[in-house]
C-alpha cells in the first residue's frame, strides 16, 4: 500500500506540473480577451482551478494519509522566525526590476491587479503544493535511510523546480537563462527549508507569493526578459539566500 501511495504521488506531481507549465488542457479552449489583460493568463489561471481540483480529489481519496502541512497553527511564528530575510530579498528582487526596466506602458488596474496580483497567488499555492507538498516530501521518503534524506530532497527537488522555469525564458540570452536556472534553485532551496523547519505549507506559499508580487514593475513595460543591471544584483541577492536556507537546515530545528 505504501508503495503504491508513493506511484500515486509521483505520477500526481508530474500530471500537476506538466499541466502548470503548459497550461493543459485550459489553452485548448479558454482564451477570454478582457480589457488589456493578456488572454493567456486567464487560460493559466482556469488551469489552478482544474489542478486544485485533480489534487484535492487524488489526495483525498486515493492518498488520504499523505500530509501536506496545510495548517493554520504556527503561520505567524513561522513568519516571523524565516519570513524577514525573503520579503527583503523580494524588495530587492523588486527595486532591481525596477532600475532595469524602461517603463513605457499604462495599463488598467485590472490588468495590474490579475497579471500582478492575483495571478500570482496562484502560482504560490500551485507550485509549493505540487513542488514542496509532493515532490520534496515524495524524494524524502526515497531516502528514507538516509540521515541526510531532507537535505537531499530539498536540495533535489529545488533543482528540478529551477530547470522547471527554463521554458519561460527559452530563446533569451544565456546569462538571463543562467542566472534564472540559479536564482529559482536558490528560492526552491528557501522554500524547502522553511517549509521543513515550520512543517506548515503555507508559510512558504505566502513567501512565494511576496516574493513573486515584486515583479509587479512588469505591469508597465512592454520589455520581455530582464536587463543585466537587474540580473548583476538578483544573482547575488539570491546566492546568499541558498546559502543562508541550507544553512538554517542545519541548525537545530
Amino acid at each position: 500500500m505504501k508503495n503504491k501511495e508513493l506511484i500515486i504521488i509521483g505520477v500526481l506531481t508530474i500530471v500537476l506540473a506538466f499541466m502548470e507549465i503548459t497550461g493543459f488542457p485550459s489553452s485548448l479552449f479558454i482564451n477570454i480577451k478582457i480589457l488589456d489583460i493578456t488572454p493567456f493568463y486567464w487560460t493559466l489561471m482556469f488551469n489552478f482551478i482544474i489542478i486544485g481540483i485533480i489534487a484535492f480529489i487524488t489526495l483525498k481519496y486515493f492518498c488520504p494519509n499523505w500530509r501536506l502541512g496545510l495548517n493554520k497553527n504556527g503561520i505567524k511564528t513561522g513568519l516571523k522566525k524565516y519570513g524577514v530575510i525573503g520579503i527583503i530579498v523580494g524588495i530587492i528582487q523588486g527595486i532591481a526590476f525596477y532600475i532595469g526596466l524602461s517603463f513605457n506602458y499604462s495599463p488598467t488596474i485590472w490588468k495590474v491587479l490579475i497579471e500582478g496580483i492575483i495571478y500570482y497567488l496562484g502560482v504560490a499555492f500551485i507550485e509549493e503544493l505540487y513542488v514542496r507538498g509532493l515532490l520534496l516530501n515524495l524524494i524524502e521518503k526515497m531516502f528514507i535511510k538516509s540521515k541526510n534524506k531532507t537535505i537531499i530532497a530539498i536540495v533535489i527537488s529545488s533543482v528540478i523546480f529551477g530547470l522547471g522555469h527554463i521554458f519561460g525564458v527559452l530563446g533569451q540570452p544565456m546569462l538571463i537563462i543562467f542566472t534564472k536556472i540559479i536564482w529559482t534553485i536558490a528560492m526552491g532551496i528557501y522554500f524547502g527549508a522553511i517549509y521543513k523547519k515550520t512543517d506548515n505549507l503555507y508559510v512558504p506559499i505566502i513567501l512565494h507569493f511576496i516574493i513573486n508580487v515584486c515583479a509587479l514593475p512588469y505591469c508597465f513595460t512592454t520589455m520581455q526578459g530582464y536587463s543585466n543591471i537587474s540580473l548583476y544584483i538578483i544573482l547575488p541577492t539570491y546566492i546568499l539566500l541558498g546559502i543562508y536556507s541550507l544553512c538554517i537546515m542545519k541548525s537545530k530545528r
